[in-house]
């Protein structure tokens, strides 16, 4: 839903504009897509469009529309209407007396994401809200799109219906589900399949090793798993996207399909290929957990900027934690995977010291401007929603598990909220899901909310996996004085990209952007770092020679004790009966 959803009815009466687009590709090598608007049957003296600043499930301002050029508007008998930008995404063009109006203009689109457009010789890909206008108090209009591709054999692949008789034409019954129907143009493969009497597509634009038979077998358990979960599909058909790329790995979801970007050769390594399917599971969860399951700050969309909840550790965290499971569940990976896969991501919250600094509500309010804004400092100042809220939802699901033998857990959570607030799309408040959580449990959680997604203490997990026979523990590996230090080669320099809080570099000086030359006089690179460190023990001090804004500087650094830099989950010793039986009902397996 936009900000139109009060529109009145006489809005969407037969007096109400007829809306089109074209997107043509005429020149793909020079990455602009050639738009046309349409607008019919228009009765006012001023028509407004606006520009989407972001796309939903993407929680950054992005500007889009800094890409577009070359913008015109006419009246159908091609005369020029003037025009004048009011804002940086706000055009308004004068139509008294005009009833049709042609807008053209284009798109600048060569950013490969799930989330931008990308055209070129091989594809075009975009998504209609870093695209197309919207035109305010008529959002709920629906609107027919168009494309025209530059070859013949150029397939479209989009969730949205085709429009009847009609080439290449589909219809959105509103802004908002255009703005969530992404298309693919291309030559890309399109492969069909079924799941439970549902028709399913994935579309494969670009080379690798992936192998679409094992990648539908696989995402068909997935699909079975989480729609035995909620009870059932909520779409009539769904299109995976996939965009096998050099670099990234990243996913956008949408009600009705989703968009994955994954390494071209990163499907034939299991665990790479595992990732892979956990994206999968992740993206297709989310078409009920928060493209159904909104917060009540995501209930209505603003699209001209930031859209606030502190609940993301819930939409994208629980998510993330079900991402590790539901493979699992579907037979993808066994549990020993599953415990391997959770102690890398309790290992990366335990190694970010940002962790006991910001909490997992206000990272959610502030991934506008923190999350996806990462700069020198926010290691030390922020942690992700995505992680913190995944390790948060693993206590919960536990702790529920826990307290009633198994006959309960964080699923009956998801179903309570998809009957409460997901089926009706009635958006949340963070009191409710905690209500929800707390119903569940059976038990009042304001102490476990206070501490531990509203403030920042350290998140318990021997205490929640010990009913279940696991522990955490540190992985083993030679002592590490701690310098407190990360660098990355860049350009032929090894350049420092973060420096620890407290740590006896920042005590010293060296700063974050410093290039790192040498300890004690010898080369060291990023690579060789920590073997030179092995070198030394805890409180011997070493002389570290960086440049610091091209000034040479030779600071004396005492190194302090190793940090823990790995945990796993191992099991404890000799466990009882009880942590068996909670293990094999958590986990589908013994020990």
């Amino acid at each position: 839903m936009t900000e139109a959803t009060a529109v009145r009815r006489d809005r969407l009466s037969n007096t109400a504009p007829k809306i089109h687009y074209q997107v043509a590709i005429r020149e793909p090598q020079s990455h602009l897509f050639d738009v046309t608007l349409t607008v019919q049957n228009w009765q006012s003296p001023i028509l407004d469009l606006k520009l989407p600043v972001w796309t939903p499930g993407s929680y950054l301002v992005r500007e889009y529309s800094k890409h577009l050029q070359d913008f015109s508007a006419d009246s159908s008998e091609q005369q020029p209407l003037a025009w004048r930008k009011l804002s940086k995404n706000h055009w308004q063009i004068d139509t008294n007396g005009v009833s049709e109006v042609t807008v053209r203009y284009r798109m600048f689109a060569n950013e490969l994401t799930v989330r931008t457009n990308h055209l070129d010789v091989t594809h075009g890909y975009f998504n209609s809200a870093a695209l197309l206008f919207y035109i305010p108090e008529f959002e709920k209009q629906p609107i027919l799109v168009t494309i025209v591709p530059p070859k013949p054999e150029w397939r479209v692949t989009t969730p949205l219906p085709a429009a009847d008789g009609q080439a290449n034409t589909f219809q959105a019954p509103d802004f908002d589900t255009l703005v969530d129907s992404p298309f693919e143009i291309g030559s890309h493969q399109l492969h069909h399949f079924e799941v439970l009497g549902k028709p399913h597509e994935l579309a494969i634009w670009g080379q690798g090793n992936a192998k679409p038979e094992q990648i539908i077998e696989d995402t068909q358990k997935i699909i079975e798993v989480e729609s035995q979960m909620f009870g059932g599909l909520p779409y009539d058909r769904y299109v995976f996207l996939l965009h096998l790329a050099s670099t990234g790995a990243g996913g956008l979801e949408h009600k009705n399909a989703c968009t994955l970007n994954y390494h071209r050769f990163g499907f034939r390594d299991r665990d790479k290929y595992n990732r892979f399917m956990q994206l999968v599971a992740h993206e297709f969860f989310h078409l009920w957990n928060v493209k159904r399951i909104r917060p009540k700050g995501l209930e209505v969309f603003d699209y001209t900027g930031e859209n606030y909840t502190p609940s993301l550790w819930f939409s994208e965290g629980t998510t993330s934690y079900y991402d590790l499971v539901i493979p699992l569940r579907a037979g993808i990976y066994d549990a020993k995977s599953f415990l391997k896969e959770l102690g890398k991501e309790i290992s990366r919250l335990q190694t970010t010291p940002g962790r006991l600094v910001q909490p997992a509500s206000e990272s959610s309010f502030d991934a506008w401007i923190k999350l996806y804004r990462p700069d020198a400092n926010s290691g030390n100042s922020q942690i992700s929603y995505y992680l913190k809220g995944a390790m948060v939802s693993l206590l919960l699901d536990l702790l529920i598990r826990g307290r009633h033998s198994n006959q309960r857990s964080l699923d009956d959570v998801m179903r309570q909220m998809w009957q409460q607030f997901g089926q009706p799309e009635t958006g949340f408040t963070p009191e409710q899901l905690q209500q929800v959580i707390e119903s569940v449990a059976d038990m009042d959680l304001s102490d476990f909310f206070k501490r531990y997604i509203e403030g920042t203490e350290e998140l318990p997990f021997d205490e929640y996996l010990n009913p279940f026979g696991l522990r955490l523990v540190v992985e083993e590996e030679e002592p590490i004085p701690y310098l407190g230090v990360t660098a990355k080669t860049e350009n032929g320099r090894e350049a420092i990209k973060f420096v620890q809080a407290g740590s006896p570099a920042q005590l010293a000086g060296i700063d974050a952007g410093d290039e790192l030359l040498a300890i004690d006089g010898f080369r060291v690179t990023s690579l060789s770092l920590s073997d030179r460190l092995k070198d030394y023990q805890s409180g011997n001090t070493i002389q570290v020679t960086v440049f610091h804004q091209d000034e040479l500087r030779m600071p004396l650094v005492t190194l302090a004790d190793p940090r823990p830099s790995a945990y796993k989950i191992v099991p404890v010793e000799s466990p009882d009966d009880v942590q068996k039986q909670n293990f094999a009902k958590w986990l589908g397996s013994g020990f």
